[in-house]
Order: C-alpha cells, then structure tokens, then sequence
C-alpha cells in the first residue's frame, strides 16, 4: 500500500507543468488512510483489506499443499472417517481449508483494515500517530506467540512442568 506512494514522492520534485508531477500530487493528496475526503479514506482501507484478504488466501495455499497431506494420509495408513483416501481427502480438505482460511482472512482484515479505524476514531487520536497499527499488532502477537512457544518447548527439555497452565 505504501509502495504508490514512495513512487510519487520520486516525481514530487518534477517540474509542476508535467503529467506525472500531477500524478504524484494525486496519488499523495488521495492514496493514504487519512485522504482528503471519506470516498477517499474508505476507498483506500478497501483495496488494503481487500490485499489482506487476497495475501491470506495466498499464503495459505503455498505453505499448506493439500495434495501433499492427502498423499501422506494415503501413504502412512491414515484417513478421515468417512472421506476414501486419495483424491476425495485432498478435496475435502481443500473445501475445508477453504471455509477456515475465509474466517482467518476477514478476521486478518479486520485486526488490520478496522480494528485500527476504530481505535483512531474512539481515542480521537490521529491514525498516522499511532505507534501500532494493525500490522504491527499481529506482528507483536506472533513474536510473542512463538516466543511462549519457545520457553515452552525449553522447559519441557530440562523436565519442567511447564511455564503457563
């Protein structure tokens, strides 16, 4: 989202009789979370939600094959209750992952796209102020996710009992 942006501050210094020196006051003036108007502001956090969502479904489809878990069911005596190994087991599970990633996705979007709009808008302070938006709350989430996950795993090696109940 930021990548329009960076490029029309390129051309801001061009001479102001240019086509792409009014491109660039275009996409500066309108292409940010905070635009001039509100067609402006929703347009914008729109397309942003609308990329979480495409880059959910991306990134869920390169690192979970369902083919590859279907084979390994298949090849390691596994199998759903009622789903016959093979070709049907990477469908359903296709339909399945399919129904999960959508309810990840619009819960991505909205940790993203409106958690941060409402957050502005009841503490009235300004969104470009705030110090976490809503990428870089998921992203504290998952340091410290993995982190407990981490302590976790170490105190279990030295025969603990474990750091949280």
């Amino acid at each position: 989202m930021f990548f329009p942006t960076i490029i029309a501050n390129y051309f801001a210094a061009a001479p102001t009789d240019t086509w792409y020196y009014k491109v660039s006051q275009w996409i500066q003036t309108y292409f940010q979370p905070t635009g001039p108007n509100v067609a402006a502001d929703v347009a914008y956090n729109a397309i942003y939600f609308l990329l979480v969502f495409a880059f959910t479904y991306f990134y869920t489809s390169v690192t979970f094959k369902v083919d590859e878990v279907a084979d390994n069911l298949k090849r390691y005596s596994s199998f759903i209750p009622g789903i016959r190994p093979g070709r049907p087991t990477a469908e359903y599970l296709n339909a399945v992952l399919n129904r999960i990633t959508f309810a990840g996705a619009i819960f991505l979007g909205t940790i993203t796209v409106i958690l941060p709009i409402a957050t502005s808008r009841i503490t009235g302070i300004n969104q470009q102020q705030m110090y976490l938006g809503g990428t870089a709350i998921l992203i504290v989430v998952g340091v410290a996710l993995d982190t407990m996950k981490q302590l976790e795993t170490q105190l279990i090696m030295r025969q603990y009992r474990g750091f949280i109940r």
